[in-house]
């Protein structure tokens, strides 16, 4: 049964765990590179700098390419309600809420993959 973790860290290390933290990152890039908004994570990037960089990559889309930014969330999936839940006025505080419900919804995808 598929179990949301409760932040990013433990999400990285349950992925890492199940050996599909690569997967985690391919999912990752290539949503990404369908919603024309071009990231490549490198594989052997740590969760760390994974957590830093997409949280950097979100916080930048709000703030210079919202349609854009609205554009991934919907390629990717992320649940409009929780995004709805979160509260936008501190725009540092939000990219790292939005970019923890883009890894869970990523991790989602990778899980279910494995799985069935």
């Amino acid at each position: 049964m598929f179990i949301v973790p409760k932040n990013t860290d433990l999400l990285l290390t349950e992925a890492e765990g199940e050996n599909l933290y690569l997967k985690l990152i391919e999912q990752m890039n290539k949503d990404f590179n369908l919603a024309n908004e071009a990231v490549d994570f490198p594989l052997s990037i740590s969760p760390k700098e994974l957590k830093l960089q997409l949280h950097e990559k979100i916080y930048l889309l709000i703030q210079h390419k919202f349609a854009e930014y609205l554009n991934l969330l919907y390629i990717i999936d992320v649940s409009e309600d929780e995004i709805k839940k979160l509260d936008g006025s501190d725009l540092v505080i939000l990219a790292e809420q939005v970019a923890f419900l883009i890894l869970k919804r990523e991790w989602q995808k990778v899980w279910f993959r494995n799985k069935y």
